[in-house]
């Protein structure tokens, strides 16, 4: 769960590195609010547009296990680990 929060952040910040990268590459200082404040609207929505797509994609291409899944169990003294049939 930590993981997907952090991708998700990682996401979001993507945009705000890209623009402060493009700021230092054109000799501008990236910490100076007005270069930022114009475009602050659409980087942050295009942070979340890269975020909730990536949660349909992730949704897409993930795995899906076909049927019955067996919880785990005990077998003659050992636990046996719960998988998929």
């Amino acid at each position: 769960m930590l993981r997907s929060l952090i991708e998700e952040f990682l996401l979001f910040v993507l945009p705000f590195c890209a623009f402060a990268a493009y700021l230092v590459i054109r000799r501008r200082n990236p910490l100076d609010v007005e270069h930022w404040s114009p475009h602050l609207f659409r980087l942050s929505v295009l942070g979340l547009a890269l975020g909730i797509a990536f949660f349909f994609v992730a949704g897409w291409i993930a795995p899906r296990n076909r049927g019955a899944y067996e919880p785990p169990h005990m077998e003659n003294g050992q636990l046996v680990p719960g998988r998929f049939k």
